[in-house]
């Protein structure tokens, strides 16, 4: 399956996975890429740097928005074939590393099977890798606070429930925000379109969660990147409301 490279700003691109995406940003031959999809999503992956006439080995880092399986599937490929850092949060940095889980278990997933979507979604994940153990072995910490020196200038913000150390990335210059997890605009567990959390059971600690909304609504942005979901076009403050009132 060929991966959806959507431009959508300047040196910006949002690609379609399976039932996740990850973030292209260019500045000449130079990458940054933020997520990875799923492990089984690694063709995917490749074949959508090479649309853009690029290659890992122009990647200069990997971000990770968060270290679940749907999103950290391929950073350790990476780093280990091509030699480019991994960097999360401090609080993900041991998440990666597998040194804990902060993942829905196949249990929660069984007892929420007659919800809509669930069983479909569920069978996808595990044929992409969804349970399969793929730890980054030297994940670092974000090297600076505020903008990082790569290709985007990306602005970490911690937005934490998700998981414990999850982060969005603000890029100001271009009004984007590449939100991860933490907001999202659909996903093949909801009946519903649109600015939104994910269904609580994949939340950690959903009220830190909801809180994150917040920080969100705080960022200067129009262009909302999501984890899940189409591009979703318009402030990033509307979006972030809409979401906290759909969560209660």
């Amino acid at each position: 399956m060929r991966a959806d490279v959507q431009q959508v700003a300047d040196g910006a691109y949002l690609v379609h996975g399976s039932n996740t995406n990850w973030v292209i940003l260019t500045e000449g031959d130079a990458v940054t890429l933020v997520d990875t999809g799923y492990p089984g999503d690694r063709e995917q992956l490749l074949a959508s740097l090479a649309e853009l006439g690029s290659s890992p080995e122009a990647v200069e880092a990997v971000l990770i928005t968060h270290a679940h399986n749907d999103h950290l599937g391929s950073a350790e490929y990476l780093r280990g074939a091509y030699g480019m850092p991994v960097y999360l949060h401090e609080a993900e940095v041991p998440h990666a590393r597998r040194e804990f889980l902060h993942q829905v278990s196949v249990g929660t997933v069984v007892k929420n099977g007659w919800r809509p979507g669930v069983l479909p979604w569920a069978v996808h994940a595990i044929r992409s890798g969804g349970t399969a153990h793929v730890p980054v072995a030297s994940p670092q910490t974000f090297p600076a606070p505020g903008a990082l020196d790569l290709p985007g200038r990306p602005v970490p913000v911690h937005t934490p429930g998700h998981t414990d150390g999850h982060s969005a990335f603000h890029l100001p210059d271009r009004g984007v925000l590449i939100s991860g997890d933490a907001l999202v605009s659909g996903h093949p567990t909801s009946r519903i379109k649109g600015p939104q959390l994910l269904p609580d059971m994949f939340h950690h600690e959903r009220p830190r969660t909801v809180a994150s909304l917040d920080v969100i609504a705080a960022l200067d942005a129009d262009l909302l990147l999501p984890g899940h979901g189409p591009v979703h076009r318009g402030p990033v403050r509307e979006a972030a409301l809409q979401a906290r009132e759909r969560a209660f």
